[in-house]
């Protein structure tokens, strides 16, 4: 049988004899068995009473999944900020560093939901994939993605009318790898993964794209060689002060 905790919106502890209460919220933890430390800190880039903003290193899930429940950047923070209301407004994969808005308040929530929905909030990554000589920059790749197989995985649908959208330019160039600004007008799942493979340019140490790799090899993994992707930027018009509000991740990728 599944274990977990049981708390209310105080966390506090809930009996199994708890009384019937109308309203009661409560909050469900459950427990994962030999749950694996993830040795990498996120930083906290902005706090006030509507809005949390978080720089999440590589390795983290934004949320509880799979076997992630307390190390989670959202337990992290519930714990640090002791705010038990705090919601993820977006989510990238666990895989990706960067910056991942929280809404702090249940009250002005919805508002700031709608910027991600409206797609007023301006988004920025940057990754390591190899070169593109080929390509004219600035660029940009549309297409359709559709569900694959295995279930988590996502792929281009040929000759379909495109539903993902992002603008690519090219920051720096190494020799046989180089630097890219990304920019995703849409939001798919594994967007901008799929996107660079699709060009022939798979951001560096990405285990499902373009090769699929092994069961076993995806479940350990090389803190040495992380996924060369970072989401940079976030930039958008504040609804409730109609403040431009710019935020970048301090982080940067080794090549």
């Amino acid at each position: 049988m599944a274990r977990g905790r049981v708390l209310n919106e105080q966390g506090q502890a809930i009996r199994a004899d708890h009384p019937y209460q109308e309203g009661l919220r409560v909050q469900y933890f459950r427990e994962v068995p030999n749950e694996q430390p993830i040795p990498f800190a996120e930083r906290l880039l902005y706090v006030d009473e509507h809005l949390v903003v978080a720089d999440k290193p590589h390795f983290l899930p934004v949320q509880p999944s799979g076997g992630y429940v307390e190390e989670t950047l959202l337990a992290r923070l519930t714990r640090r900020l002791d705010n038990p209301q705090l919601t993820p407004l977006h989510r990238i994969d666990r895989l990706t560093a960067g910056l991942v808005m929280f809404s702090a308040r249940p009250e002005t929530r919805g508002h700031y939901q709608a910027l991600f929905r409206e797609r007023r909030i301006h988004k920025g990554y940057e990754a390591i994939c190899p070169a593109l000589p080929a390509l004219g920059f600035p660029y940009r790749h549309q297409s359709r993605l559709v569900d694959s197989e295995p279930f988590f995985l996502m792929r281009e649908e040929p000759d379909a009318p495109a539903n993902t959208e992002t603008h690519i330019e090219l920051l720096e160039q190494r020799g046989a790898y180089w630097r890219y600004a990304l920019f995703p007008v849409t939001g798919k799942r594994h967007q901008l993964r799929v996107h660079m493979a699709a060009l022939g340019a798979g951001i560096c140490n990405d285990p499902l794209y373009p090769v699929l790799r092994a069961r076993a090899e995806r479940e350990q993994d090389d803190y040495r060689n992380p996924l060369k992707l970072l989401a940079k930027t976030l930039r958008f018009e504040d609804p409730l002060t109609g403040e431009l509000r710019q935020f970048q991740s301090r982080q940067l990728l080794d090549w």
